[in-house]
């Protein structure tokens, strides 16, 4: 797909992944649609470097964590910006939740965000794609769902709920639509993070460092621009972490 003049929705765009991700399909030509939920400054940094680049961005503001309002997200992007043509849902919640104090709230928002949200998006833009004849989507999951993590069940239980969920739609919106997904490793530390934890990683991950934002936001262009015979798959980013 060439991103000349395509219209692209990143969830989360206003930081860290969702930022670097938003610039670098900018720069390859699309036009971006920034979603941002309460980092409003930072989503307005975010469009205008966009524009600086001579490409389109609107930054558009939603609650992921309430259904109806990730639909209005979906119909005031398509209705005032234009339909997308590819869909990364990038924005997710990651918080430690220990086993013995999870309680309901941390479990219903994580899969709120990380799971209903990309789903009620994906169905939603997803369609329109697959009337209109074509259409990429990329969900941003995780190496968690391959080695699951005590203190972050949730988390991991939704981002394994997202890969299902990549793998039936691919199936379902096939052959118009293509779906896959990027999994990052250590890319950047967790902002809860501590010198010791990130050492660990480092000492475990054979590239020896963590991953530039930027790797991320290549292999979802890569996913966006270079094939339409990948779909359900999932393109791990993580410095060969999972091999140790």
């Amino acid at each position: 797909m060439t991103l000349d003049g395509r219209t692209a929705l990143i969830t989360g765009a206003a930081q860290r992944l969702g930022r670097a991700i938003a610039e670098h399909l900018a720069s390859a030509g699309a036009r971006v649609a920034v979603h941002y939920h309460t980092s409003e400054t930072a989503a307005q940094d975010v469009v205008r470097a966009i524009r600086a680049q001579g490409r389109e961005a609107e930054a558009f503001t939603a609650d992921l964590a309430i259904p109806q309002a990730v639909e209005r997200l979906a119909d005031q992007v398509s209705t005032e910006f234009g339909p997308p043509d590819i869909l990364v849902n990038n924005a997710s919640l990651f918080e430690p939740t220990p086993v013995a104090t999870l309680d309901q709230r941390a479990w219903d928002r994580h899969l709120a965000i990380n799971l209903t949200a990309p789903y009620v998006l994906s169905l939603r833009v997803g369609r329109a794609m697959q009337e209109r004849g074509a259409g990429k989507i990329v969900n941003i999951t995780d190496t968690m769902v391959a080695r699951p993590h005590p203190d972050f069940l949730p988390y991991g239980v939704s981002k394994a709920g997202l890969v299902a969920l990549s793998q039936g739609l691919a199936r379902a919106l096939a052959p118009a639509v293509q779906i896959n997904c990027v999994a990052p490793g250590p890319i950047l530390p967790a902002t809860h993070s501590t010198p010791t934890r990130d050492a660990t990683i480092l000492s475990r991950t054979p590239a020896g460092r963590f991953g530039d934002p930027m790797d991320v936001a290549a292999a979802v262009l890569h996913l966006v621009e270079a094939s339409t015979f990948v779909t359900g798959t999932t393109v791990t980013v993580d410095g060969g972490r999972g091999l140790t």
